[in-house]
């Protein structure tokens, strides 16, 4: 694989900016990966590991002399850092970030991008429950789909530079306008996640179901929920009071749904059970046809050996 960026900048060195440096390296996608993170025990393991060429002591060293700066923070705090960076970045750099929310991002980026920076934003749809620099693998963008959402305007070379980027760590890509993308994602993740969040705190809630069998006793259902809502609560509080919009607007489906079929539960209405069950099970095995999760108890999430 040819070199797409003589050196990419990785600001914020958790699950996927880990994952990014050695699928970077996996693929020859750049000659020079340097990285920063906000905490200096992160930086020290960094360092340890060897998961970057370097790792700086400041956002602003780490994108000195950079062609693409990739923000990998949590949405909430995404235009402070660039402030904190817009010194350095290089003139005709690309400037990008793997968020889970767009519209807030770009409003909140925009206004500290210097003129002769490109600002493409994208948004791989690959992860785990685990966090941190040793969280990382190569394998996790492999025949995932990384939206890239370019604001109007955008440098079409710049883009297509950042498509074939992503390309090369593994990933299939599309583009998508921010406000789509936000609604999506309330759709395919961020309401899931609150569900689930909420899910488990009701079990915490439920005292008649102690501690100790809602652990010993988790059916694959319940195993589910508590793997999503492991996740960075940081990272999730960020997305949903930057996504609230669209966000309120799914859980505002998703109440209508629970309540049609609380009705059917309650009036015995089988029919209308297996029906809905038959529609929403055919969109899992869709899922899984179209090569986006496994039948794999892990669901294909384990690290490779």
């Amino acid at each position: 694989m040819s070199v797409i960026y003589d050196r990419v900048a990785l600001i914020g060195l958790g699950l996927i900016a880990s994952s990014m440096a050695l699928a970077i390296r996996r693929a020859g996608a750049a000659r020079e990966v340097t990285g920063y993170a906000r905490s200096a025990g992160t930086r020290e393991i960094a360092r340890e590991i060897g998961l970057c060429d370097l790792v700086c002591d400041s956002a602003a060293d780490a994108c000195e002399g950079a062609d693409l700066v990739v923000l990998c923070v949590p949405v909430g705090v995404m235009g402070a850092v660039t402030q904190d960076i817009s010194g350095a970045l290089k003139p005709g750099a690309t400037l990008s970030d793997v968020g889970s929310v767009k519209r807030a991002v770009i409003e909140a980026v925009a206004p500290h991008l210097p003129p002769d920076v490109h600002f493409v934003p994208a948004h791989p749809l690959a992860g785990t429950e685990h966090s941190g620099p040793r969280a990382g693998f190569a394998e996790l963008f492999d025949n995932r789909w990384c939206l890239v959402v370019p604001p109007e305007g955008s440098d079409r070379a710049a883009v297509d530079r950042l498509s074939g980027f992503w390309q090369a760590l593994g990933a299939h890509t599309d583009e998508m306008d921010a406000d789509h993308h936000d609604l999506v994602l309330a759709v395919t993740s961020h309401a899931p996640h609150l569900i689930a969040y909420t899910m488990v705190g009701v079990a915490d809630d439920l005292r008649r179901v102690t501690d100790s069998e809602v652990i010993k006793y988790s059916a694959a259902g319940f195993r589910d929920f508590t793997r999503i809502a492991a996740s960075d609560p940081v990272m999730w509080r960020d997305v949903f009071l930057n996504n609230r919009e669209a966000t309120l607007e799914i859980l505002g489906r998703f109440t209508e749904e629970l309540f049609a079929l609380q009705r059917a539960i309650r009036t015995g209405d089988g029919d209308h059970l297996h029906a809905y069950f038959s529609r929403t099970r055919a969109i899992r095995r869709g899922i899984i046809e179209a090569g986006q999760d496994t039948d794999a108890p892990d669901f294909g999430r384990a690290k490779k050996a």
